[in-house]
């Protein structure tokens, strides 16, 4: 089954199928499973049957064989090891670990690997990884030699990625060759000078000839993934069509990023998942976000230097990178992850280990928040350049009539008292975030988030009253439409006393009137009554 070890009868692949893990692709030297500690089913615990040690990429759980069979069974490492050997029938179960350096090689200790560079038994030939130099000489050439097709530079230029024409050409963007000029392109590179073997994508064909591993599957938007020496270290592909599961639920967005890599090829070799960097690598304050696409607009809608990681738990080259800009006089690091940082634990964990990073190498870290109505940095960077470029002075009341604020309009005129407008005390509750950057699960999310973290009702101990103020409105207006003038007035465009955040999902707003006080839990463009006690809520800061 596995490949197995000097020391050991068995490997993790038998470990892998003893425990029924659900294996979604298979490499070289390795394959993907579903983890069964975050419970993620899109194969991101990646299992090396060469090393027999596995790492989920999105929860960032690893270790060996053993303590991967004793944490699921709650047991230990040796009683682990006794198990596995009855159930496959195999070894002296009790012998125990032999040798200490192997016991903590199979724990999930990291040691010094004996075996390292040898294939499994059943594996692909892999080819030895070309020099950085060499992967970027081969990369810009391929990159010369493509084009980006019509509809991929409308989408880079769309209101969703917001870039220029310049600024796509500048970043080296191109569209993904068809599978059948794969061969030629391979053979043009290396004529050329260039060297295609150990360079991510390019494997050797079984019919003798080297290519580039590109199909109608994978199509769509090359990004290169740029070193801080200004070399191309890989490249993503942004693709057409997402991968998605079969048993996969229809309003899941499925894949949209891949690397270019060869290595579950002949001769092929992993992608590496290199880091991103773009801007001046000798800047005060850098930014840490997730995605290098995300990475790339924000760093020109910001004029500010980004670090992009593939996924918020692949934090492991951060730390060379962040002794290389201490050195450059780096004293900031700003953690810009999406704002799923507030609900998902797996990417809270992940921002945090940037904390510890930063920290490591004498440099501070702080956490970058913005208007939760939009998840990436990007998003939010995006919506106000927008908003920027409306018209000053655009109308923003509804077609029924004049609103007042009291918080930016000052007083309410008195003079309303006997024109058909009618006034209405309202107030803000927003999730208060404490310093030790816990996760709420239901965190700018709608009532159904609310109701499956377990609550019937927002619990108001975890807000925090930010606004308490009045507005006078037409009096032939109905509850909603005076929380929809709220919710505008409170959106993108805050006024300048006003102390929360914009408004948004999971905010709690009170209406109260002659007729009493209600209620309504914020769920996008929609408001749910709800119970709500605001004696519990924190008061509002001075």
């Amino acid at each position: 089954m596995g490949s197995f070890s000097q020391e050991f009868p068995f490997g993790i692949m038998d470990v892998v199928e003893l425990l029924h893990l659900r294996i979604r692709r298979r490499q070289a030297d390795n394959a993907y499973t579903d983890c069964p500690f975050c419970g993620d089913r899109r194969g991101k615990m990646n299992v090396n049957f060469a090393k027999n040690v596995w790492r989920c990429n999105y929860c960032g759980e690893h270790g060996g064989m053993l303590n991967l069979y004793a944490r699921i069974n709650n047991t230990t490492n040796s009683e682990a090891y006794r198990e596995i050997c009855d159930a496959l029938q195999a070894g002296d179960t009790s012998w125990g670990y032999g040798g200490a350096e192997s016991a903590d090689a199979y724990a999930g200790v990291p040691v010094r690997d004996p075996h390292a560079g040898r294939q499994p038994d059943m594996g692909i030939p892999q080819a030895e990884r070309a020099s950085p130099q060499e992967i970027h000489q081969t990369y810009s050439l391929m990159l010369e030699m493509l084009s980006l097709n019509s509809a991929h530079r409308a989408h880079l230029r769309s209101e969703k990625r917001g870039l220029t024409d310049e600024q796509i050409d500048s970043l080296g963007f191109k569209s993904t060759p068809p599978y059948f000029l794969c061969r030629s392109l391979t053979e043009r590179l290396i004529k050329q000078g260039c060297k295609v073997e150990g360079v991510p994508g390019f494997y050797l064909h079984e019919g003798g000839y080297w290519t580039l591993k590109c199909s109608s599957r994978t199509a769509g938007i090359l990004i290169p993934a740029v070193g801080i020496d200004g070399l191309i270290r890989g490249m993503q592909i942004l693709l057409d069509v997402p991968f998605k599961d079969r048993d996969d639920p229809p309003e899941k967005a499925g894949t949209k990023y891949i690397w270019l890599s060869s290595s579950a090829k002949n001769m092929g070799v992993t992608s590496g998942s290199p880091v991103h960097f773009i801007g001046n690598p000798f800047a005060r304050t850098i930014y840490v976000t997730e995605g290098i696409l995300k990475a790339d607009i924000a760093h020109h809608l910001l004029n500010r230097s980004f670090v992009a990681v593939a996924g918020v738990n692949n934090v492991q080259q951060l730390g060379p990178l962040f002794a290389l800009l201490a050195q450059n006089g780096t004293e900031l690091i700003i953690e810009a992850h999406d704002m799923d940082k507030y609900s998902n634990e797996m990417i809270a964990k992940g921002s945090s280990r940037i904390y510890l990073l930063a920290g490591q190498h004498g440099m501070e870290c702080r956490r970058l928040t913005w208007n939760p109505n939009y998840k990436g940095i990007d998003d939010w960077q995006l919506a106000l350049r927008k908003e920027k470029q409306q018209k000053e002075g655009e109308n923003r009341n509804l077609q029924k009539g004049r609103v007042f604020f009291r918080q930016e309009d000052g007083e309410i005129p008195e003079d309303i008292s006997d024109s058909p407008y009618r006034r209405c005390r309202f107030r803000i509750y927003q999730l208060l975030f404490d310093a030790d950057q816990k996760t709420i699960p239901f965190a700018f999310k709608g009532i159904r988030d609310l109701h499956k973290a377990g609550y019937e009702q927002p619990p108001a101990s975890e807000y925090q009253l930010v606004c308490d103020s009045e507005l006078a409105f037409p009096k032939d207006w109905k509850d909603t439409e005076i929380l929809e003038q709220i919710s505008a007035h409170y959106g993108n465009r805050v006024p300048e006393s006003y102390k929360g955040r914009p408004l948004a999902s999971s905010d709690v707003v009170e209406l109260d009137d002659e007729t009493g006080r209600r209620y309504f839990y914020i769920d996008g463009r929609t408001f749910e009554p709800v119970r709500f006690s605001p004696f519990l809520a924190k008061a509002m800061k001075g």
